[in-house]
């Protein structure tokens, strides 16, 4: 049995772990709001990961994983919505210690924001009927708008770190599509997604990691901005 996705999110999670001690990010003292905004983005996404496994509309490749099964998800994608959000989020307040002017201009977000929400909304007036696609563009159609106009601080600053973070993500997402490897771990049904790939990864992606790292950031800064953490200052 290769445990490839186990191995994949132990790597993906390993380095900003141990670097989370180090005196001059102190990452660990952002656990307790990480936690909560992991805990949120999941309360979502794992109920819809759950609804597409049971219906077919992705899977998982029984040779890439351990088989221990929660409510028909394997342990490792579980693990996925942990480890993948934290390692993100750390390289975003670690960009921003390094860099702490690396926020877009009003101008530039604004352009960003309409050009995006203009692509999701043309996407799926034609593809409404595909429910990888319909879901996750719905999904972050609501939370850039919620996002924009109550948190558009944020917004100008997760979009350069994205583009950074994009790197490492599509490195572990082309491997579970089957980048590289004999077999796809994760497996979708092309009927339910337009059908474009970047490589292996199907376009959609994109817009569901987007979503996902969002929701777990915009949750974590408005729990900090109600009680603010001692490390607020350092990393931001």
């Amino acid at each position: 049995m290769d445990l490839l996705y186990l191995w994949l999110n132990i790597g993906s999670i390993s380095i900003p772990f141990l670097f989370s001690f180090h005196p001059k990010l102190q990452f660990y003292k952002r656990w307790r709001n990480l936690s909560i905004g992991i805990f949120f983005m999941m309360a979502f996404f794992i109920s819809w990961d759950i609804i597409f496994t049971n219906n077919e509309i992705w899977g998982f490749n029984e040779s890439y994983i351990t088989g221990i099964r929660i409510f028909n998800l394997p342990l490792e994608e579980w693990l996925f919505f942990i480890c993948i959000p934290y390692a993100c989020i750390f390289t975003h307040y670690s960009l921003y210690h390094f860099f702490p002017n690396m926020a877009f201009g009003k101008k530039v977000s604004n352009v960003i924001y309409l050009t995006l929400v203009s692509a999701l909304i043309i996407t799926l007036w034609y593809h409404y009927d595909k429910w990888y696609t319909f879901i996750n563009f719905s999904y972050a159609l609501i939370l850039l708008g919620l996002v924009y106009n109550y948190q558009r601080e944020t917004f100008r600053r997760f979009l350069p770190t994205f583009l950074v973070i994009l790197i490492p993500f599509f490195l572990v997402n082309g491997i579970l599509t089957g980048s590289g490897i004999a077999e796809q771990v994760v497996w979708y049904d092309d009927s339910e997604n337009v059908g474009v790939r970047l490589f292996t990864i199907p376009i959609e992606d994109t817009i569901y990691a987007f979503g996902m790292l969002l929701t777990v950031l915009t949750i974590m800064e408005a729990f900090e901005q109600l009680k603010p953490t001692p490390s607020t200052t350092d990393l931001s």
